[in-house]
């Protein structure tokens, strides 16, 4: 049977959908279509189902499915052992990286991983941590980069970073000379935040609610849909944020922005690496996530979501 019949149907069968199918797999719907029906003919069976609101498999199509899977977990391991007998790495790499790990904390691990495979090419497509979970369960990527961790039995994360967020705030926004913020200046503060989805937001808001302060308690002002928008908001004095220490190392540097603690909370979080469970990585892939555990060994936060006491 031919390989990409084969990933035609799974995409198909997967997705319930001839149209979802062609997006993932960047064909058109009658190729789908084409695809299905020379496999069908080729073993003489009926595989889906269709009406006008959705496609089912047959009893055919439920057996195909399981050997199918069993075939192409085969050969993509076959082309992986051959590829380690070369002499030199190449391939292609499709990531998906969240904004903050994106703009701020990549490119260093970037450069360190081209250097040692400069035949890899590498695509990254920077958005938020959603829409990363999203695109590899529709197998658009091979590899994600995200802020939060998720709970979704068709994905594995795992911790590879640690990262601190901090409240920042334009030089003088204060009044007086506050080494500290107590929690009630905070709830009366404009405060501007990252969007809905975004890998940041989802850490400040779970450690506001742990120290009793959910975020509709707060004075929201702005919601933005990346760090820098927010940084050149907040150095504007319309408002405060919380975001990576890592994202305003340059503004610190030049007195464009102020960090400020505040009292009896800190924020740790991890970055995470996720990928789809129960596929086989592609060779670039699996060396990658490989290389980045070396570059980060041994940098790990405190325990996540734990409200802790400044003093």
């Amino acid at each position: 049977m031919n390989y990409e019949r084969l990933k035609t149907f799974i995409a198909v069968a997967e997705k319930k959908s001839f149209s979802d199918a062609a997006k993932i797999l960047y064909v058109t719907q009658p190729t789908i279509t084409s695809q299905v029906k020379a496999l069908e003919e080729e073993l003489n069976t009926k595989l889906f189902e269709r009406t006008t609101k959705k496609v089912e498999m047959t009893e055919s199509a439920v057996i195909l499915y399981k050997y199918a899977r069993e075939i192409i977990r085969l050969s993509d391991s076959a082309q992986k052992e051959i590829l380690k007998i070369e002499d030199i790495m190449h391939g292609d790499l499709s990531m998906g990286c969240s904004l903050t790990i994106g703009e701020y904390i990549l490119p260093l691990y970037l450069k360190k991983f081209k250097d040692l495979y400069p035949l890899i090419r590498m695509n990254v497509d920077i958005s938020n941590s959603n829409k990363i979970v999203a695109n590899l369960k529709d197998q658009l990527i091979d590899v994600g980069l995200i802020e939060t961790p998720i709970d979704d039995p068709q994905i594995i994360v795992e911790p590879f970073l640690a990262d601190e967020l901090i409240l920042i705030a334009a030089p003088n926004y204060f009044s007086s000379n506050e080494i500290k913020l107590s929690m009630d200046q905070l709830k009366h503060t404009p405060l501007i935040m990252r969007e809905k989805g975004s890998g940041t937001r989802a850490v400040v808001e779970e450690y506001l609610n742990q120290a009793g302060m959910p975020i509709d308690e707060l004075n929201v002002v702005m919601e933005l849909g990346s760090t820098e928008a927010i940084k050149a908001t907040v150095e504007s004095g319309l408002g405060v944020s919380i975001i990576s220490k890592n994202a305003i190392i340059k503004e610190e540097q030049l007195q464009l922005l102020t960090a400020f603690p505040i009292q009896g909370i800190s924020f740790y979080r991890y970055f995470y690496i996720a990928f789809r469970k129960e596929q086989i990585l592609k060779s670039t892939t699996e060396l990658f996530i490989e290389e980045l555990r070396k570059m980060t060994c041994g940098d790990s936060p405190p325990p996540l979501y734990r409200v802790t006491t400044l003093v």
